[in-house]
């Protein structure tokens, strides 16, 4: 299911949807492409910013591609409907409440990244993020009126069952990488926290071969520039998350550079989607990064369908481009020519073919 969505998305979802056609063909796939109207496109054509047959086609696919919601015209606080209001819903009826967003940086930017080379030279992070629960979900939620003034409320709240779970996954993800989870909370202040730390002891206890050390989330945001490169598994709470993941994305040097997998129980849809925003200042300008939204697309082949060729095919072609020197207008250096949207797509599926395993060499 591709949700373009709002700004840019209807440019770089159409790259990625290019991609995964080139990456059928190289492999003798058929995907099908349903599509739906989410956020603020949707506001303006339903009045809701998650229509129910866009809700029912995503519960239905295999897995959903999401480009970006909302925009200036639809950020009125006041407003009764919000395009963001929609991919929330979205996740919840999905049930996705793990979002993955890994960091590395490809040795071809490093330039790139706001950071000294060293600092950011072999940084491989997994931020595992808790998505439907806690600030963002809690109740009661809204504004009231308090001795005659304004006032608002909003609630984290945590059950025990959405912790264990998105810990869980943490841990298994560290298993098969370098063996370290970072669990990150606030517990020398929030309840929701201390309970978050408990739980976090207890599922270490059933991970002997993987260490686990927990940081407060302040020091974590300070530590993620110092010495990046000492985190492997990264897990924490849905805002703290929300926050640190955007932090990290500057390692790489863009948030255009850096995809991710929102996921839920084996055998659900899962949603995959750049984690930047829909940049409505350069939408329509042809001028937008899709390497982001490319990289989820190999992602939910990996991730969801176990195409891990395939996967590493796309991750592969996009690391070519970059060496050759391949730079959008957010990872260029000053003075260095940048390309469009539409022509860095287009080198990406050139470099497929290079990538490709069963491509026959020049002496075959």
């Amino acid at each position: 299911m591709l949700l373009p969505g709002d700004g840019i998305g209807q440019e770089i979802v159409i790259e990625a949807r290019l991609v995964l056609e080139h990456v059928a063909k190289l492999f003798g796939h058929v995907f099908a492409f349903p599509d739906g109207l989410i956020g603020g496109c949707a506001i303006d054509a339903t009045g809701s910013a998650l229509p129910e047959d866009t809700l029912k086609a995503c519960l239905d696919s295999d897995a959903v591609l999401l480009g970006a919601v909302g925009g200036p015209k639809w950020s009125d606080p006041k407003a009764p409907v919000r395009p963001e209001q929609g991919l929330l819903a979205l996740r919840k009826a999905m049930g996705v409440y793990a979002n993955l967003r890994p960091v590395s940086v490809c040795s071809a930017l490093i330039d790139a990244s706001p950071l000294r080379p060293d600092r950011v030279r072999d940084v491989d992070i997994m931020i595992v993020r808790e998505l439907t629960g806690g600030l963002y979900f809690g109740q009661p939620q809204g504004q009231e009126t308090i001795d005659g003034g304004r006032a608002a409320v909003d609630t984290m709240r945590y059950k025990e069952s959405e912790i264990r779970r998105v810990l869980h996954l943490a841990f298994e993800l560290a298993e098969g990488r370098r063996k370290k989870v970072t669990s990150v909370d606030k517990a020398n202040v929030l309840a929701s926290s201390r309970l978050w730390r408990e739980i976090a002891v207890e599922v270490a206890a059933e991970f002997p071969t993987v260490s686990c050390e927990h940081i407060l989330v302040d020091a974590c945001a300070m530590y993620l520039i110092q010495r990046p490169a000492d985190f492997d598994v990264i897990v924490t709470e849905n805002m703290f998350g929300d926050i640190l993941s955007d932090e990290a994305s500057m390692i790489s040097g863009s948030l255009g550079m850096l995809p991710s997998a929102s996921l839920g129980n084996p055998g659900q849809p899962g949603l995959y989607e750049p984690i930047h925003g829909s940049a409505p200042d350069i939408a329509g300008k042809g001028i937008a990064n899709p390497l982001a939204t490319i990289l989820s697309a190999a992602m939910l082949l990996r991730l969801r369908l176990g195409l891990v060729a395939e996967a590493t095919c796309i991750e592969s072609a996009v690391e070519r481009v970059l060496a050759e020197g391949a730079r959008t207008a957010d990872i260029a250096r000053p003075g260095e020519l940048a390309i469009s949207t539409a022509d860095m797509g287009k080198r990406v599926r050139e470099a497929l073919e290079a990538s490709y395993p069963g491509r026959p060499t020049a002496q075959q």
